[in-house]
């Protein structure tokens, strides 16, 4: 089972964040795409992409893992990374946001691009998801892969994922916008939020 504090984030998120009009059919496209290519074998990996890999994508991937656990038996077959066009660090802002979604998270090795383990089942079986900066070539990301653009400029500047059987487009607004802001954490919140019901919505068709 999920920690209750994540399960409540995701279940209000869910809610609030269900889609309408034009993001509605995207994400109906994108269901469509992403159920049969996952019929397909070897299954392929989800492969979250920003520019940066510091905030959408870390986002994305940190929410698919954890509504694919919930949706399919607490069983998650398709491995999932997040990757940029170039390598940074997962934004500690990322970091606090996911936190006060209800994540338990240690900071491991890495200096200026440090390992981040999230915990979100009460089940201590269930491994910790690793968040790290890395690029497209990085050998943690599993091939075959569908290629999900988590943020426009990545999709409209990298025509190319290595590895991609497919390539579906789920862009969101950078939280970086209210970074040193009064409204950074509303923003960042507001953004996980938005991120987690809508790719609730997306695999609830999935699976």
């Amino acid at each position: 089972m999920l920690t209750p504090s994540v399960a409540s984030f995701l279940n209000k998120a869910a809610e609030t964040w269900y889609p309408e009009g034009a993001r509605k059919q995207m994400l109906d496209q994108a269901a469509i795409t992403l159920k049969e290519k996952l019929k397909g074998e070897p299954v392929p990996s989800l492969l979250f992409v920003c520019t940066h890999n510091s905030r959408r994508s870390h986002f994305a991937r940190v929410w698919a893992e954890v509504i694919t656990y919930s949706l399919t038996d607490e069983k998650v077959k398709v491995a999932m990374e997040s990757a940029g066009t170039e390598a940074t660090a997962c934004n500690e802002r990322t970091v606090a946001s996911l936190e006060r979604a209800g994540f338990e998270i240690i900071k491991g090795e890495g200096d200026s691009n440090p390992v981040y383990h999230a915990r979100y089942a009460e089940d201590e079986t269930v491994s910790a998801m690793k968040l790290w900066s890395k690029t497209l070539e990085d050998s943690a990301i599993s091939r075959p892969l569908v290629a999900v653009m988590t943020c426009s400029d990545a999709d409209e500047n990298c025509p190319l994922v290595p590895g991609a059987s497919a390539r579906i487009r789920m862009t969101f607004e950078d939280p970086k916008v209210s970074d040193n802001t009064p409204k950074e954490q509303q923003t960042y919140d507001e953004r996980s939020a938005q991120i987690a019901g809508e790719m609730h919505y997306l695999l609830s068709q999935v699976y």
